[in-house]
């Protein structure tokens, strides 16, 4: 190496030196570094956790729409329904949920089981028929049961069974009053209902005389009188034993002259013989349409009789009170049907029944004991609540 080369080289280390020298001094002189905060406690962990995610965005929700008042009241007419009617779907409805559970093959056996279900369930030959064509059509079309399918086959049938074509009640004749003569065997619950249908009309603003004309039995004009105090309307009662023609005669004839909006005439439901209670029921159907001749001041050749008459059935009876509709039918025309004491049975299908065999609405189904427990029947709340959800 030449001495020039190693005086550049001692020049070089020399600057070095220096420079390191300079940078030192520097650090020396700067003030020491101020320790960070200390945190309280619980913040230092705070300080340290992972921050919050950002949102999810999401659409906005459509607002929920407050039910109207009449809907409202249809869900809770419904859910009275399906109360109601509670051990009716425990019956022959439960049977053939249990059936068509878990898709089933379509096969001989299966349509026997659903054959046995339907006519022994109390809704009569014919109806069951209807409904059994309805669902043996729907399995021939598949290898499985569909159950959805099944229960919409069966509603549709029950419906077209169930909407007898009717006109609608007309409670405001002109003149008044309204006059019902309701009929029926003994203990199917004739009084009792007739004092629930003088609470409906009574809720209506109507004035209700309630007619004793049962003067067969020797409770029958206590018990309508206790019904009468209980609602708060007016009753006509006879004699003891008196005619009961003559009792209802007089009645409707009060019920127009005092200015009634409806009259409410309760009957005898048995006598000796079949024929003597027939009679008897002809017999007071002539003294409605005599007393509302008068008046109105028409002949008595243009009044028929009371405006409606309705039949009582004791649906607890099953396929006997199918037996009694068409004996009364026999002999006496009635305009409506009133079943009652579904509340406390399996055998509720026999409205089918009666519907399909008398082609007669049925007007009023009783579901409960209390007074308000007479409802205006509704075939949709009825088949709803009866075949609904079955599960």
């Amino acid at each position: 190496m030449t001495s020039t080369e190693i005086y550049l080289l001692l020049a070089i280390l020399g600057a070095l030196l220096v420079t390191g020298g300079v940078v030192y001094a520097r650090r020396r002189a700067l003030p020491p570094a101020k320790a960070p905060p200390e945190l309280p406690a619980g913040e230092a962990d705070r300080a340290l956790a992972p921050g919050p995610e950002a949102p999810v965005r999401r659409p906005p929700e459509a607002p929920v729409r407050p039910l109207t008042p009449e809907e409202l009241a249809r869900a809770a007419e419904q859910e009275r329904y399906v109360q109601g009617l509670a051990r009716t779907r425990g019956g022959f409805v439960a049977k053939l949920a249990r059936l068509f559970r878990g898709r089933p093959r379509v096969s001989a056996e299966l349509r026997d089981e659903v054959e046995s279900v339907l006519f022994t369930a109390d809704i009569g030959a014919k109806a069951a028929q209807k409904l059994l064509d309805q669902v043996t059509d729907l399995l021939n079309t598949s290898d499985v049961a569909d159950a959805d399918k099944v229960w919409t086959v069966i509603r549709s049938a029950a419906r077209q069974i169930l909407n007898v074509p009717a006109a609608p009640l007309d409670y405001s004749p002109n003149p008044p009053p309204y006059v019902l003569l309701m009929i029926g065997v003994n203990g199917v619950g004739k009084t009792t209902t007739l004092g629930k249908l003088a609470a409906f009309h009574k809720a209506a603003g109507r004035r209700v005389l309630l007619v004793a004309g049962d003067t067969f039995r020797a409770a029958a004009g206590e018990q309508l009188e206790i019904w009468a105090r209980r609602v708060g309307c007016e009753i006509h009662l006879g004699k003891e034993n008196a005619d009961p023609s003559s009792v209802i005669h007089d009645g409707i004839a009060r019920g127009a002259r005092e200015g009634f909006d409806v009259v409410l005439c309760d009957t005898a439901g048995r006598l000796h013989t079949k024929k003597e209670l027939m009679d008897e029921l002809q017999k007071i159907r002539r003294s409605c349409a005599k007393a509302l001749a008068r008046a109105r001041g028409v002949g008595e050749s243009d009044v028929h009789g009371p405006h409606d008459t309705f039949l009582v059935l004791d649906a607890t009876i099953g396929q006997n009170a199918l037996a009694q509709a068409v004996l009364f039918k026999e002999t006496m025309d009635f305009t409506g049907l009133v079943l009652t004491k579904l509340d406390g049975t399996a055998k509720g299908g026999v409205v089918l029944g009666v519907c399909d065999e008398l082609r007669v609405p049925v007007r009023f189904i009783g579901i409960g004991e209390k007074i308000d427990d007479l409802r205006p029947f509704d075939p949709d709340a009825f088949v709803e609540a009866m075949f609904g959800d079955p599960q």
